[in-house]
């Protein structure tokens, strides 16, 4: 069987976990051994007052946490060191893209007041979330201030800066673009940047990150270029049609990407029951859900400590429970060796939901053998 060289296995390489970033290829080996064909890295710029890597204070400095003594955070050139180790390894680069907002003390709060969204009496605005189950819980995230990306009076000035961001990071190297909280942002918007960045260099790619958002949402993300999103199948319970609808649904915008866990979730081994059975069934449910697949670094060890995007260090991972990469890499050769199972497909149940034991059927969209599922629910 003949290898599918387009499918994205990404692993996630987590950098508050490092001393400093010329550590992160110490990682290419293990990542490589497993078969993964990409490492995706949470932000790397330079943070705010609140040290989230989400808070981005300047674009074009590194955070100095992930710096040696007396490096220079606006010397790209460790970054750009990790990029040829990759390559020359055949791993593809993916960031994260965070413009929706940035730190609340950013540089462009003095250079450009004008390309935030303000209140009426001109103070920035914070993002905030309202909790769905009660709505006098409302979470407000004062660390960072809102970009007014679709009605600011200089958006051609603040979207050309997002183009020539893009840019930057395209030539130093970096082709993959994880698009932060994607539908937060104009979709004309992402239409320019992703139009512009393939025309600079064709095979770069761009990943909507769409996780908690209405399917209208989404769809209005449908024609602007995504190549990926993220799936919710994380989430699925194998107990109810949500996942196979939404699968069904997504996948006329475009493939999509699955994962067992993520940096904005608990840790999968330090759920119930928190097993390596467990861990094993997940992933490979994950593994053979969508054509795309990405893991947390330390999934395959059992980590149960959450990674912390504001106060995380090396500190914070976790010794080995087990070690499940010669099985990961075996899970990771069969997706891309079985072409239906790196491809979305269309998925369809042959059994009851409230069977202790869920069948399943995927079939190829593009003429491929399909595939039958057994999932134990009991794992």
């Amino acid at each position: 069987m003949k290898k599918q060289d387009d499918v994205p296995l990404i692993f996630n390489l987590f950098p508050r976990h490092f001393k400093s970033i010329d550590n992160w290829a110490e990682m290419i080996p293990h990542v490589k051994e497993m078969g993964f064909n990409a490492i995706f890295v949470n932000p790397f710029h330079e943070t705010g007052f609140s040290g989230s890597l989400y808070a981005v204070k300047d674009y074009y400095r590194l955070n100095p946490l992930f710096l040696k003594k007396n490096q220079d955070p606006a010397d790209f050139g460790p970054i750009q060191k990790f990029i040829k180790k990759c390559k020359d390894n055949g791993i593809d680069i993916i960031m994260d893209l965070v413009i929706n907002h940035t730190a609340f003390d950013s540089v462009l709060t003095v250079q450009h007041p004008g390309w935030y969204k303000r209140d009426n009496e001109g103070r920035l605005v914070n993002p905030f979330a309202i909790d769905p189950g009660d709505g006098n819980k409302v979470t407000v995230w004062g660390d960072l201030a809102i970009i007014e990306n679709e009605h600011g009076s200089d958006r051609e000035g603040l979207w050309n800066y997002w183009d020539s961001l893009v840019g930057f990071f395209q030539k130093m190297g970096i082709l993959g673009y994880r698009c932060d909280a994607a539908y937060q942002v104009p979709a004309p918007l992402w239409e320019k940047l992703i139009s512009s960045a393939k025309k600079r260099a064709p095979g770069t790619m761009f990943y909507a990150e769409t996780l908690g958002c209405q399917l209208s949402q989404i769809e209005a993300l449908a024609h602007v270029g995504f190549d990926y999103l993220f799936n919710s199948s994380k989430w699925w319970k194998y107990d109810q049609p949500w996942a196979l609808d939404q699968h069904q649904s997504n996948k006329k915008i475009a493939p999509s990407i699955a994962f067992p866990e993520s940096h904005d979730t608990d840790r999968l081994a330090s759920e119930h029951p928190g097993t390596k059975e467990a861990q094993k069934g997940r992933y490979a449910f994950e593994a053979l859900f969508s054509k795309g697949l990405m893991m947390t670094m330390g999934y395959e060890y059992g980590a149960r400590t959450r990674m912390d995007v504001v106060k995380g260090s090396p500190d914070h991972v976790d010794k080995p429970q087990w070690d499940l990469s010669g099985w990961i890499k075996q899970v990771n050769d069969l997706k891309m060796k079985i072409p239906v199972l790196g491809e979305e497909g269309t998925w369809r149940t042959l059994s009851d939901y409230s069977q202790p034991f869920l069948f399943l059927r995927k079939d190829s969209d593009t003429g491929n053998k399909p595939v039958w599922v057994c999932i134990n629910k009991n794992l």
